[in-house]
């Protein structure tokens, strides 16, 4: 646990029904205690918003929590009354010492762990759940990091921007289905639980937010991300042309033919054809399997594994 880091001026108070034993503090005022920009500090000051996380985060008593961002403990509080544990990880030691001087004259001194560090960086214990309020400028780097993470967790709760947010949960055929989506939605279901507005904030972002629920599939799904990756990025470098339009220019087939080099070389074939001989290749590819007038912003999840499993069964790979 981080040792307490002495805050100038006056201490973060809190509102009626402060941080003393047997009754935590619901929500703290921070006009006393500046916020740093470089992370993205918005504290979430509504205590019916974060009543709503806390629900909708769906807790048992035995969970251990990851919170990532806690700042002055404002949903640390209301997490620490419905787990067994919490482990926040924050990157500002003054918020890490103001949140221990928080909880450490209550009931739930022993039930908290503060990582201090970069959350990119931090090497994550196990969790349960998680429930966050992000800081927007790592949203996607963040949610990836997750969802990466082993063993496989029970669900996320997080806030995000609220354009991001629509992007996760986008289906196709909406405006804002995309990379993002499609990456996310591979590895997890992905609900849109509420909207919050910016005047819940303090102090108040410039965009409107969102939670979302993002539960990950147990087991994940036996793909290669990097490639699977390399294959969406390449079908929405263009996501409302075709799938033959985008296949079929000259960086698109140096890029596979140098790749079906390499297959064939650890294979042993020697006669490899040249790129006109690939770009034909695959033009049979997406006529045959019906792929050819397919568009990337209409594609599901399904018929985008269906489209790998077409280029892996003729040696073509995105990497």
């Amino acid at each position: 646990m981080v040792k307490p880091v002495k805050i100038g001026g006056k201490d973060v108070e809190s509102k009626k029904g402060g941080a003393g034993a047997g009754a935590p503090a619901t929500v703290a005022r921070t006009r006393e205690f500046q916020m740093n920009k470089a992370y993205g500090q918005h504290l979430l000051k509504n205590p019916l918003i974060i009543d709503a996380i806390v629900e909708k985060a769906q807790l048992k008593s035995t969970d251990t929590v990851l919170e990532i961002g806690p700042g002055t403990g404002n949903l640390t509080m209301k997490l620490l009354e419905s787990c067994k544990k919490v482990i926040a990880v924050e990157v500002d030691p003054r918020m890490a010492a103001e949140l221990h001087k928080r909880v450490s004259t209550t009931p739930y001194a022993s039930h908290l762990q503060i990582i201090l560090g970069d959350f990119l960086k931090a090497d994550l214990p196990y969790f349960d759940v998680c429930v966050a309020n992000v800081p927007y400028q790592i949203s996607s780097p963040l949610t990836f990091k997750l969802l990466a993470h082993r063993p496989v967790f029970r669900s996320a709760v997080l806030m995000f921007q609220l354009e991001f947010a629509a992007r996760l949960a986008a289906r196709p055929g909406d405006s804002l289905y995309c990379r993002l989506s499609v990456n996310t939605q591979l590895l997890g279901k992905v609900t849109k639980l509420m909207n919050v507005g910016k005047n819940n904030f303090l102090p108040p972002p410039k965009v409107e937010s969102a939670v979302v629920r993002i539960q990950p599939f147990n087991p994940p799904p036996p793909i290669n991300f990097v490639e699977w990756d390399g294959l969406v990025k390449l079908c929405f470098s263009r996501k409302n042309k075709t799938i033959a339009a985008i296949f079929k220019t000259n960086s698109v087939i140096e890029m596979l033919y140098q790749n079906y080099k390499t297959v064939c070389s650890l294979k042993g074939i020697a006669d490899i054809g040249t790129e006109e001989d690939m770009k034909a290749k695959v033009v049979a590819i997406l006529e045959t399997n019906k792929f050819n007038d397919q568009r990337s912003s209409k594609l599901d999840i399904n018929e985008f594994l269906r489209l790998l499993n077409c280029f892996h069964e003729n040696d073509l790979h995105f990497k």
